[in-house]
């Protein structure tokens, strides 16, 4: 159950969320080396929050706030509510007194301080104080993360990502031709409704939908497919038969990540790029399938992954076995952030997932959209992100602490 450690007027709630003069408008960074005597080895984090906004249509989600003694602050989200809880009980006490800058130094300590540090929650959470560590860093230093991290692109070409679109046909066809029209010329659609229980008739079916999305689209735009875990080797083997002739761009986690030798097994037997990664827990298991042969594609996420620090370290091992790094679109604005200060050849996409991304940002100023398939750059310091004060009805810390 969340306790509520304090409850502020909603003008100071505001404050606290960085929508108020703290963050402004304008977005502008705390002049470098302003607090303590000037010096960067003087900054420190002095105090940590996990917000909770709740919006005027009863909308909720999380940010994670640092303060440091030089006035500038780091606002990352929205973060998961398993992120934001193992942050405030394993995580929130030591972030006092940290320096904020030394990202590396504080990421290597966090990974090595606890035994289940290879995966789920707790990385999640690592992954959360690490992106907000680079908000911090960008808005100290007046610069958007993806400059600070060497990059220069200003824009980013996303791929439509079609969870939950209907798959009848004459719909499925139609809402293809408009995204094309769109300017979306990477197309994401899943297969997941038949699997190895349908046998050859849910092959089928599923090299269907890669036969009608060629048809509708025509040669010029890539098609990928995500068959989220359900498939076994067979069945796999058989659909990658069935629409080579098609040329998806890539297969997505036909088997759970798990299961490294059916990777293997089909990359070695097909054509078509095979691609993983959304629930890689570091550069150790990237490293692991592309040393295999088992992927071309890896899809970790900075919201799990370890962040962006981790996933910057993903990409340099990608760039060794002449890999993509495509991350997954859980959430968007530390992956671009990142793609962007890849080279193109390594990151040249970011997933978008057109539903969930339409109201995921609700809180935000500055919602990321793409134009004619294009995610343009913020230039705004750290990820840019500046909350939306007319849409907050009330904004508290919140607590798992012990009482």
């Amino acid at each position: 159950m969340v306790e509520y450690v304090k409850r502020r007027s909603f003008l100071a709630g505001l404050a606290a969320a960085g929508v108020g003069s703290q963050l402004g408008g304008s977005g502008q960074a705390v002049a470098v080396g302003s607090g303590g005597n000037g010096k960067l080895g003087d900054l420190k984090i002095t105090k940590v929050e996990i917000l909770q906004l709740t919006g005027k249509n009863k909308r909720r989600a999380l940010y994670l706030k640092l303060h440091t003694n030089a006035g500038a602050v780091g606002l990352y989200g929205p973060i998961d509510n398993e992120a934001a809880m193992f942050v405030d009980r394993f995580f929130k006490r030591g972030l006092i007194g940290q320096d904020p800058l030394a990202t590396e130094t504080y990421w290597d300590k966090m990974f090595r301080a606890s035994r289940h540090s290879r995966g789920s929650h707790y990385i999640m959470a690592l992954s959360a104080v690490d992106n907000t560590l680079w908000d911090l860093r960008g808005r100290y230093f007046g610069l958007p993360v993806y400059r600070l991290l060497g990059g220069s692109r200003k824009k980013v070409r996303a791929y439509a990502s079609c969870l939950g679109f209907s798959q009848e046909p004459s719909a499925l066809q139609a809402k293809a031709r408009e995204l094309k029209r769109q300017g979306y010329r990477h197309q994401k659609w899943f297969v997941r409704d038949r699997g190895p229980s349908h046998g050859p008739e849910g092959v089928e079916a599923d090299a269907k939908v890669v036969r009608l999305l060629r048809e509708a689209v025509g040669d010029d735009v890539d098609l990928m497919f995500d068959a989220f875990w359900e498939w076994d080797l067979q069945y796999a083997l058989a659909w990658t038969r069935r629409v080579e002739q098609y040329r998806p761009r890539w297969i997505e986690e036909p088997f759970q990540t798990a299961n490294l030798d059916a990777f293997i097994e089909l990359s070695r037997e097909t054509s078509i790029p095979v691609a993983t990664g959304e629930h890689f827990y570091g550069r150790w298991d990237v490293h692991k399938f592309l040393k295999a042969g088992a992927i071309m594609v890896v899809q970790a996420d900075p919201e799990w992954c370890g962040g962006v620090s981790e996933l910057v370290k993903m990409c340099t091992l990608a760039s060794v076995h002449g890999a993509n790094v495509i991350p997954h679109g859980h959430s968007i604005h530390a992956a671009l952030h990142v793609v962007a200060s890849q080279p193109v050849e390594i990151c040249p996409l970011v997933e978008y997932l057109i539903r969930k991304m339409d109201t995921y940002y609700h809180f935000e100023k500055h919602q990321p959209r793409p134009v004619n398939g294009m995610l343009e750059l913020p230039e705004r310091p750290g990820f840019g992100i500046e909350l939306d004060e007319s849409k907050i009805a009330d904004v508290r810390a919140v607590s798992w602490q012990q009482s």
